[in-house]
């Protein structure tokens, strides 16, 4: 009957109240297509007629009215308006008064509530019954534990309930207590989910604790770990737990982050976003809440035109002149360069006065001593060979006993160059990591395995803290604001932890010891700003070994992290480097991270999540640094660089690091220019030299991606070595290379920022050149190089990926984009060149760290400026740089290749920094000169990595954490339960109570006939056989009778 495509509401009506229970197994069965396809055709507003139809009368027909409760119970789940369509139909309050009247008849009381728990979907509805005392009748349905009509008390869970809190509690703990033998798990769970219901308001919130609600549940659920049966109400206890907790303001003065700068045409005082000190009470406040602590609103560019079409240049072409001076090798005197080395060798050979290591140093003197371009001011050559006296200080006694061998390092030029970096607060004090060197452990690390229900057992002790405070200290022994504290806490206890974070690269702004061995973090917000905390980098000492110490980072804002899947965060021992094991290992056990209870001091509507983990440390008394992923500095940068200058023939390769230009706090930003020398300075060889493609690489514009500094480690030492293989690319290209994009960022440890509050991967499409002077400038020179016809052949910014595995590229397609983004235009006209896969696949050939699958080429716009902001999308659309890409390294391991299940190490990193390289060979004219015999033996492929391919996996994230990282407004459904399934069994189970009392309601027997046509009316399942047995000898009869008179 149902089937049938009527089109009118009468029809509706009239089939419903005349014939609703033989078909209606039909639609409790139906699929949610039918279902809809009713609702659509007025289905919800023909069964709230019927229903008011047949319930206004004084004795109701129960065989009709009942199943007509079923099925608006179904039907109306899946309607969205169904409540305002109740209201209108005046069922609100029928429905109402037949619960009232039918309390003593448990399914009838059961089909009455699921209605109303459905109808109560609509706010409105909701306060409709609670004004006509509908929640006096609910209530009053939940009896004290009992054994009988289960099934219709654990029913009672209205959308509506918002008081009674302390009598939920009560309840609840009745049931828990005396249902011994666990046959009540759904009863207890509907409890627990009336109380996640009545707690969606503060002020519920409020209530739940003022009664003793979270003493009450953390003791039955220690209770109900006990049986594994029982684990759907321990989840449902601890989400309530979680969600309950009062908001505890973070012990700070301020949010805003104790380093602010003046910056250039503005006031000291900086505008702190996102600053709102209103509490909200209703959900939409959650959804406002989760949507602003996301990173950034971004989207797909659907605008053909804006794809294709190549903008104007924000600048006039005149002050792009300015840039010439950043391609030295087009004006470089290169004979000079040359008659420099021979006299250097010469005197070498004949006196055997200079070492090997001396020899870059009498080149560079030639060589600056040469004739430079004109307009070059002093400052902009780096020229660092100054005379320094050392001392012989306790750097160098230091250095005496133990001994540094870091290739590429030297403690005493990284002295030097730290001398010279500027930060906020002017750090005196060098991390003991970044002065000394790191060498990577000798083998692999893997991922560490996670405890199971490891984060249940961490909340359970957050809730012993709000519960039991009597082994709290509460004590602050570390506050970045207080310069007393800063060094040493006096009133802190003498066995505790002493923390240090005034370095350069460091991050923690308090420590509170919140038990003996354990310990909340606090980290500092970028400067000028309150938000982005994620990077710590911090001293840790006077500690005891063999000792586990908790530590709690409370304030992290990402809403996921690798360290759910696997990631470890980083140490580094002083001790252990003293002894010859200087390395950065990943430690820490007992690792989870989750959304916590903690707010901003000023009420600024942020979500804050807790990482934390647990480390024993292996030495009394030692000097530790903990940090989120191995740092890298800009002093190291500096060093580094001066590093490879020294190490370099000039007589082949040409190395020149200038200056940029300089950052908002004055420390020079680098550009590095590698390419080999010409052969001689015939014409030929020097065409040869200005025709050389350019391949730009950029890296570190979000400071706390300090993966990125390590990759680009490994270009920059592969690139100046004597591997064939670098040799050809120094041949083949010109590399201009800016490694690190925002020095002021990394040295004041900062997560994503700039000085200037922004994120400048978000500034390159209108650059402001006073607050964002090094993306403004880098732009320019891009602008330049296209000027001049030698727009990169590649363009890759390096970066780091905190949710994701693997290493991958990010590069740009226009159909690509279109098609992902669903956009109407016809992309098979459309022409693209797909060289823009080159890169990635090499890669894929070649890296067991990169993953193809994990790459996508997708245009992003910014929403707030619905313009691209992005390095790679603005070069790409801008510079016509068809290669223009992001490359992301994660900052935990690799779940596919020859790395799979290990964490990636430093060594890691600097291969994939040299791998890029390798990639680079696929874009020479030659292309058999990457299989040519004289390469490939160089290029370190075995048989396992020629074969690697990318795992089969298109997803962009990890799949869900195994506990849930965010607490959840509604309780955890029950496993096997929902509102489909509950009436299809409320209708199958018998309840010969019910039929006895029905006999005894209409006060005389039932004929057999009558009791059939009852039963088949509450249980249409049961006469189903029968009736199709009917149907199917009726449809025989005619048949036949059809064929008579066919014949006749």
């Amino acid at each position: 009957l149902w089937s049938s495509a009527r089109e009118t509401i009468g029809f509706w009506v009239t089939s419903v109240t005349k014939a609703v229970s033989p078909d209606c197994s039909v639609w409790l069965c139906g699929t949610d297509r039918r279902i809809h396809h009713m609702i659509s055709k007025g289905g919800s507003e023909a069964l709230l007629t019927a229903l008011v139809n047949a319930g206004r009368s004084f004795c109701p027909n129960y065989t009709i009215l009942l199943p007509l409760l079923h099925l608006l119970a179904k039907v109306g789940h899946r309607d969205r308006r169904i409540g305002m369509k109740a209201e209108e139909a005046g069922a609100v309050l029928l429905i109402l008064n037949l619960l009232k009247h039918n309390v003593k008849y448990p399914k009838r009381a059961a089909a009455c509530l699921w209605v109303i728990q459905v109808f109560a979907s609509s706010v409105s509805t909701a306060n409709l019954i609670g004004e006509n005392h509908g929640l006096d009748v609910i209530f009053h349905l939940i009896p004290q534990y009992a054994t009988k009509h289960l099934h219709t008390i654990k029913y009672v869970y209205p959308g509506f309930l918002q008081g009674y809190i302390s009598g939920l509690l009560r309840l609840y703990e009745d049931w828990h207590i005396k249902d011994t033998q666990h046959n009540a798990i759904a009863i207890r769970h509907s409890l627990l989910c009336c109380l996640h219901k009545v707690t969606h308001c503060t002020a519920g919130r409020k209530a739940l604790i003022s009664q003793g609600g979270i003493s009450l549940l953390y003791q039955t659920t220690q209770i109900c770990l006990l049986s594994k049966g029982l684990v759907s109400l321990v989840e449902a206890s601890v989400q309530l737990m979680r969600k309950c907790l009062p908001k505890t303001p973070l012990p700070l003065t301020s949010d805003q982050s104790v380093y602010s700068f003046p910056l250039p045409g503005m006031s000291h005082d900086v505008c702190y976003a996102n600053v709102n000190s209103d509490e909200s009470d209703d959900e939409e406040a959650e959804e406002n809440e989760e949507a602003e602590s996301r990173d950034y609103d971004d989207d797909l560019e659907t605008d053909l035109n804006k794809l294709r079409l190549r903008p104007d240049p924000d600048r006039p072409r005149e002050l792009l002149l300015q840039y010439s001076r950043l391609c030295p090798e087009l004006y470089h005197d290169f004979e000079l360069s040359i008659l420099a080395v021979v006299l250097h060798y010469f005197h070498q050979s004949d006196s055997g006065l200079f070492s090997d290591t001396r020899c870059p140093t009498l080149l560079l003197f030639f060589v600056h001593r040469g004739h430079p371009p004109s307009g070059l001011r002093g400052d902009e050559e780096v020229n660092e060979e100054e005379e320094e006296s050392h001392h012989h200080t306790m750097i160098d006694r230091l250095l005496e006993k133990h001994g540094a061998c870091i290739p590429h390092h030297d403690p005493k030029l990284y002295h030097s160059a730290a001398a010279k970096t500027k930060s906020i607060p002017g750090f005196s004090i060098l991390a003991f990591p970044d002065f000394w060197g790191h060498l990577p452990p000798p083998g692999h690390e893997p991922m560490v395995a996670r405890k199971p229900n490891i984060q249940r057992q961490k909340v359970f002790e957050d809730v012993q803290r709000f519960l039991n405070t009597d082994d709290i200290i509460n004590q602050v022994v570390f506050d970045l604001e207080d310069i007393f504290c800063e060094y040493h806490c006096s009133n802190c206890p003498s066995d505790s932890l002493r923390f240090f974070s005034s370095f350069e690269c460091g991050n923690l702004r308090k420590a509170v010891q919140i038990r003996r061995y354990e310990y909340d973090l606090i980290l500092n917000a970028d400067a000028n700003s309150s938000l982005h905390t994620q990077w710590f980098y911090f001293e840790v000492s006077n500690m005891v070994a063999d000792t586990p110490y908790r530590f709690n980072v409370i304030n992290c804002e990402k809403r996921n992290s690798q360290f759910n899947y696997g990631m470890q965060p980083v140490l580094y021992s002083v001790r252990e480097a003293l002894e010859g094991r200087p390395h950065w290992v990943r430690t820490g056990t007992e690792i989870c991270y989750f959304r916590n209870h903690f707010c901003p001091t000023q009420g600024r509507r942020t979500t804050f999540y807790t990482l934390t983990f647990t480390i024993t440390f292996k030495h009394n008394e030692d000097v530790c640094y903990l940090a989120y992923h191995y740092p890298y500095t800009y002093s190291a940068l500096k060093a580094h660089l001066k590093m490879l200058q020294q190490s370099v023939d000039p007589a082949k390769l040409f190395f020149r690091q200038q200056i940029l230009c300089g950052s908002l706090a004055g420390n020079p930003c680098l550009v590095v220019t590698i390419t080999a020398c010409p052969a001689s300075r015939a014409w030929k060889d020097m065409q040869q030299l200005r025709n050389r493609p350019c391949i730009v690489l950029t890296g570190r514009v979000h400071p706390s991606e300090s993966n990125a500094s390590w990759v680009m480690k490994g270009t920059l030492e592969f690139l100046c070595s004597s591997d064939l293989v670098a040799q050809s690319l120094r041949e083949a290209f010109v590399f201009k290379i800016i490694p690190m994009l925002n020095p002021d960022g990394v040295i004041n440890g900062t997560t994503r920022c700039d000085l200037n509050s922004e994120d400048l991967n978000r500034q390159w499409c209108k650059p402001d050149p006073a607050l964002s002077p090094t993306i403004y400038h880098t732009k320019g020179f891009l602008y330049y190089l296209n000027s001049i016809g030698r727009t990169p052949l590649v363009f890759c910014d390096y970066h780091g990926h905190s949710r994701k595995k693997n290493v991958f590229l990010y590069g740009c397609s226009v159909k690509e984009t279109l098609w992902q983004s669903g956009s109407a235009v016809d992309t098979v006209g459309l022409k693209e060149d797909p060289g823009y896969r080159t890169i990635p696949k090499t890669l894929d050939r070649i890296a067991p760290a990169f993953s193809f699958n994990s790459c996508n080429y997708l245009v992003i716009i910014t929403m707030r400026s619905l313009a691209p902001a992005t390095a790679r999308v603005v070069v790409w659309r801008e510079m016509g740089v068809l290669r223009s890409y992001t490359m992301e390294s994660t900052y935990n391991g690799c779940d596919q290749g020859i790395y799979k299940g290990l964490q990636m190490g430093t060594r890691e990193l600097q291969e994939m920094g040299m791998k890029f390289c390798h990639s680079l060979l696929s874009l020479t004219k030659d292309m058999k000169a990457l299989y040519s015999r004289r390469l490939i033996n160089h290029i370190d492929l075995d048989h396992n990595i020629l074969d690697h391919k990318s795992h089969n996996c298109f997803e962009d994230d990890e799949p869900p954490c195994v506990e849930e990282i965010e607490y959840s407004t509604d309780c955890p459904a029950l496993n096997g339960t929902d509102l489909d399934s509950d009436v299809n069994s409320n209708m199958a189970s018998d309840d010969e109570e019910e039929d006895d009392d029905d006999e005894e309601h209409r006060g005389g027997s039932i004929s057999q006939s009558q009791q059939s046509s009852m039963k088949s009316c509450l249980f249409p399942h049961l006469i189903r056989q029968a009736s199709i047995e009917a149907l199917c000898e009726k449809r025989n009869t005619v048949k036949i009778t059809h064929l008579s008179q066919v014949k006749k």
